[in-house]
């Protein structure tokens, strides 16, 4: 009897934690491509790479099984939120990517070298 009491106990458990644990992993996959689809439309409104900001950081966000709920670009830097459900919850993230203020287009991409 008592064996049945611990293994009811651990599938109670092991219920209540399943959700948690769901809905943690979709929050560090959205986070991640908050990441990516900032970088993908600072990409473009620097130049990298030719299109539109926002509509490269949608293409990345459903690429990877979000959505681009909001995208801001303000010169070459661009802010972006991304949103994913799971089990009924909203999970969402907001990155920025772009050059550091102050950094202008020609001391891009330089190393500290002395060659």
């Amino acid at each position: 009897m008592l064996a049945v009491a611990i293994i009811a106990a651990v599938l109670v458990l092991f219920s209540l934690l399943l959700p948690l644990v769901a809905v943690f992993s979709v929050s560090q996959r959205v986070v991640g491509t908050a990441d990516a689809a900032a970088l993908a439309a600072a990409d473009v409104a620097v130049g990298i790479r030719s299109g539109s900001p926002c509509e490269a950081a949608a293409t990345v966000a459903v690429a990877n099984t979000a959505r681009l709920h909001g995208c801001l670009v303000d010169g070459s830097t661009a802010t972006v939120r991304v949103t994913a459900s799971v089990l009924g919850f909203e999970v969402s993230a907001q990155a920025t990517a772009g050059r550091p203020p102050g950094e202008s287009a020609v001391h891009a991409g330089r190393t500290g070298g002395t060659g």
